[in-house]
This record gives structure tokens, sequence and C-alpha cells, in this order.
């Protein structure tokens, strides 16, 4: 069990480092998507993320595309949107100059379905945001459900733990709990 600040550090180095976080904080979240309390996250400028998500973990073709989560105040940095889409229910053209610094999360055509994260709708995550846009000056990351296909999102913490194992996930955590698939037995 980690203190937030020691938490928020050692995710956000492992995601940097090409680590595949399944993030499990919270309530469960209602809806056609994860917002970031069951999400697995990955590193968004790494090229061979959406590849390594589909293949070792969810299970799917490999065409499809996932989310970009990012700080809402960078939004129109990012993509051509001027507005917050805290539902990632909106999809918008990720800005020419930066599609290639953030290839895991811009599809085929060049857009993205965007979530933005302010602090008053998930503290924790924007603080995950906010380290990890610190160590590598990216302020988003890919998020996509907390499942592989065919499965519900995960609801309890024996399902992530569950889901982390039959997976190729890397890291696993669970509250401020901090979990490495090279530790587990």
């Amino acid at each position: 069990h980690l203190e937030d600040s020691i938490l928020l550090e050692k995710v956000a180095q492992a995601l940097h480092r090409g680590g595949m976080v399944g993030w499990f904080q919270g309530p469960m979240e209602f809806g056609p998507r994860a917002l970031g309390n069951r999400s697995i996250l990955a590193d968004p400028q790494n090229v061979k993320a959406q590849d390594q998500i589909n293949h070792r973990v969810k299970f799917r073709e490999s065409f499809r595309p996932f989310a970009p989560a990012l700080m809402e105040e960078f939004v129109a940095s990012y993509f051509e949107l001027d507005r917050p889409s805290p539902y990632m229910l909106l999809v918008a053209p990720v800005r020419l100059e930066k599609r290639s610094l953030i290839p895991a999360v811009t599809h085929v055509d060049g857009s993205a379905r965007i979530q933005t994260v302010n602090p008053a709708h998930n503290l924790k995550f924007h603080q995950l945001l906010e380290e990890f846009h610190q160590l590598t000056g990216c302020p988003l990351l890919l998020n996509t459900s907390f499942n592989i296909r065919g499965e519900p999102i995960v609801e309890s913490p024996r399902q992530a733990y569950q889901c982390f194992m039959g997976t190729g996930l890397d890291f696993l955590i669970i509250e401020n709990c901090f979990l490495d698939k090279k530790e587990q037995k």
C-alpha cells in the first residue's frame, strides 16, 4: 500500500517504460466507456502500444483504435476540439503536428475519441495524467476498458486480478496497491 504521490510516480514511470497497466479505482463507472476507474492504460507515444494491448490483453483485431484520456486543459493543444469531452463520446481530428507524437491513440483517419479529465470529475486519474505529463511532456494516456474481448468490464478486485494474471498486463493498480506481474506466483 503506497501513498498517492509515490503510487502515481511509480505508475507514470511504469507507463513510460512501456508497461501496460490495469487501473482499478473507486466505484465502478456506468455507461458505454471506461473513464478512469476501470481502465487499461498505456503510453500513447509508444507506437507498439496499440498492437500490444490488442494482442496480449484484449485479444482482438489489431485495427481497433484506443482512446486518449487527457487533462482537460490540453484538449485544444492536441485536438481540433474547443470543449470538454468527459464521457469519451466526441470524436475529433488530432492536430496534424501532434499525430506522430501520439500514434497509439490516433486512428488511421487522423481522429480520436477523446476523454477530457478534470480534477472535479476524477482527481486521482487527473493526478496520474499530471505525473505522466511531468515525466514525459505528454498530458495524455491511452485508455481502454479493463476487460478482454467478449467479457464485461471488471467489477471487483478479484476480477481485476484474474484479468491481470490471464493477460499480458504488466502491472495492476487496485486503489493504492501496486502489483508487478513479475512478482506474482
